[in-house]
């Protein structure tokens, strides 16, 4: 066993143990249908990525065990383990040590592995936790999102509008209305989906906001995020949306 000391803190867990734990609660079954789930095959998004077969409850309750016990030195090796449900069990950990130790330095941690948070899942767990709740306390750094959402990689813009999730849950709704104005000519469909998750959140809030902001820029949305915009709508103003039946201003 090695032990780390940092900040005062003893830290006993090392990342092979983390590994261990997940090996342990895999099944081949699992793996087959993650491999299915999150698109390896030829061509597809998620295209090399590896599967151990761990459910996600298991792996949250792997992460919990382990969180305060292993060091961000230790960490770094999971966040850049070539095994998926690796690197979500380290963001994971994460996640629980930002809400328990220095905010600072785990949320430049974060920035620093970006290139590793790369699935929607490993996105969508753990972005608007860290980076999102990070800048809401911290509004003179948000600009950073608006360079994230001009990267050239998928899963780093997903991050800058998926973000701004604990923005809209503080009702501050002006980030992620301009991210996603951004976002409307982005080519890829995990990008549509999320800028419209974003917006239906918006919704639950603000319904008349969303009403506005569609009308103004009905010309610009992607069809995908349009649709999961608008979910929360009754089907009679569904399907006014969807036929675009009203005056859109010029």
């Amino acid at each position: 066993m090695i032990v780390i000391r940092e900040n005062n803190i003893v830290y006993l867990m090392t990342a092979k143990e983390v590994v261990n734990a997940l090996k342990l609660v895999a099944t081949e079954e699992r793996r087959k249908a993650n491999e299915w789930f999150f698109k390896t095959g030829k061509g597809e998004y998620g295209y090399g990525d590896i599967f151990l077969g761990v459910t996600v409850p298991n792996i949250r309750r792997i992460a919990k065990k382990f969180s305060q016990e292993i060091s961000l030195q230790k960490l770094t090796e999971l966040i850049r383990s070539p095994i998926h449900e690796v690197r979500l069990c380290a963001l994971i950990i994460l996640v629980n040590k930002y809400k328990k130790e220095d905010s600072d330095k785990i949320y430049q941690f974060y920035m620093d592995h970006l290139t590793a948070i790369n699935n929607w899942d490993l996105v969508d767990s753990s972005a608007p936790y860290i980076v999102g709740d990070y800048l809401y306390k911290h509004p003179e750094k948000s600009k950073i999102l608006f360079d994230l959402v001009r990267s050239d990689n998928l899963w780093i813009r997903r991050i800058s509008i998926i973000s701004t999730f604990t923005f809209i849950r503080n009702n501050q709704f002006r980030t992620t209305l301009d991210l996603a104005k951004l976002l409307f000519t982005d080519n890829h469909d995990l990008i549509h989906k999320a800028v419209g998750w974003m917006l239906r959140e918006i919704y639950k809030r603000d319904a008349n906001l969303i009403r506005q902001f569609l009308i103004q820029n009905y010309a610009q949305i992607p069809r995908t995020t349009l649709r999961y915009a608008i979910e929360r709508m009754d089907k009679r103003e569904r399907e006014k949306y969807l036929k675009g039946d009203f005056d859109v201003p010029n």
